[in-house]
């Protein structure tokens, strides 16, 4: 008899141990990243901050959160080796992935191919979302965890109208924009939405990443005398930036310029970029949520240096990754599509809620009122200082001395 009952416990004891098991077993995400570059820098580290607030407070039902780190060297090729890798030997549960549409752009096919959640913490291409709007059953793994082009677009010139249109009296601009997969539907929005605000556009300049003597450039636009130059950079944000310095172009830079994000870019630059208006889903000081100043503070604690705005959308994405684990009370990835696509949490940026399928931009992020709205931030005297909208800004427009505002002109 007590053998038999030996036997019965054993049985059920090996019955158990699996599912002991699989609850102690990490949720494990990839990170994949530039660690490099200036915008991409604070995307592991924010994830790692995440994942380490996450697993303080007991983990996701017991479960901890793993981040697994590749640097792609900003390369599309690497970045799908290290995607591959991160399902098929890491065996990571879900991806966040990159700052560089086109990176996220070769990584979309193998989200689909692997039946892995991914989500985008940088890049803005609309082919992105529009890719997954043509094959939702294929593409349904990818998310958008940043705005797209031409949502950027839409922001950038809501800020040109009160900031530069309506105090300033600018008339007219020139978009400048590196040539990228991204900056294709940021600057078809510039070219729709500036006149709508009442800037002119004079001229369209696209620019190769491997431009590195921008003088041509600028002595081109100022020719036309704009008021303005509406930019559209990521990739080479510091060479234009420090040109624009050393050779006193009179003209100001306003728009998205991604590394102007980070906090090292007034070192980058040797204080070149005293001046230099970009867009932004938040910035230091400035409190979108709740969330956001503790984040920040939390970041430079632990980094030394305040994050880049692809650090903000990657420490949110983890957290939103463990809460559709939560939800799904799975990891099955198609479980963790529809948890995902149900997601309504306010994070560092704002309310963060993707567009439904269906939706042109399916897997976007709702922008707006209640949603996202963005910020547009200035660096000042070694700050970045945010001056829209008003109701969170922390001052106003100041330009150094070179910069010739259309009203003094």
């Amino acid at each position: 008899m007590r053998q038999h009952l030996f036997s019965i416990a054993s049985a059920c004891f090996a019955t158990l141990v699996p599912t002991l098991a699989l609850a102690a077993d990490p949720i494990k995400i990839g990170v994949i990243s530039e660690a490099q570059a200036v915008a991409g820098s604070s995307i592991a580290p924010a994830a790692q901050l995440a994942a380490d607030e996450i697993n303080a407070r007991g983990g996701i039902d017991g479960r901890k959160i793993e981040i697994v780190v590749y640097d792609n060297h900003s390369s599309a090729a690497e970045s799908v080796r290290a995607f591959q890798r991160a399902v098929n030997e890491d065996k990571v549960n879900a991806v966040i992935a990159s700052y560089i549409s086109e990176v996220v752009l070769a990584l979309e096919p193998w989200a689909g191919r692997l039946k892995t959640v991914m989500i985008t913490p940088g890049a803005a291409s609309d082919v992105i979302t529009q890719n997954i709007a043509k094959d939702y059953d294929h593409n349904k793994y990818t998310f958008h965890g940043y705005l797209t082009s031409s949502a950027l677009a839409g922001l950038v010139c809501d800020a040109a109208k009160d900031l530069l249109v309506q105090q300033h009296k600018m008339k007219t601009a020139v978009i400048v924009s590196e040539d990228a997969a991204w900056t294709t539907p940021l600057d078809a929005g510039y070219e729709q939405c500036l006149p709508q605000v009442g800037l002119k556009v004079l001229d369209h300049i696209r620019f190769s990443p491997d431009t590195t003597d921008f003088t041509p450039i600028f002595s081109k636009i100022e020719g036309q005398k704009p008021d303005v130059m509406i930019t559209g950079i990521s990739h080479v944000g510091t060479q234009p930036t420090v040109q624009w310095k050393s050779q006193q172009v009179p003209i100001p830079m306003f728009g998205i310029s991604s590394q102007a994000t980070n906090s090292t870019f007034w070192k980058d630059t040797n204080g070149a970029t005293e001046g230099v208006l970009y867009q932004a889903v938040s910035g230091p000081g400035v409190a979108v949520t709740a969330k956001t100043l503790p984040f920040v503070e939390a970041f430079v604690k632990k980094y030394g240096n305040n994050p880049s705005y692809a650090g903000y959308t990657s420490y949110d994405d983890v957290y939103m990754i463990a809460d559709a684990v939560r939800r799904a009370g799975s990891t099955d990835s198609d479980k963790l599509v529809e948890a995902m696509e149900k997601t309504d949490y306010v994070g560092t940026i704002g309310r963060v809620s993707f567009k439904p399928k269906g939706d042109p931009h399916v897997h976007g992020l709702r922008t707006g009122p209640g949603y996202i709205t963005g910020l547009m931030l200035q660096w000042q005297d070694g700050k970045q200082v945010n001056i829209w909208p008003k109701n969170l800004a922390a001052g106003t427009m100041k330009f150094p001395a070179f910069i010739k505002l259309s009203s003094a002109r």
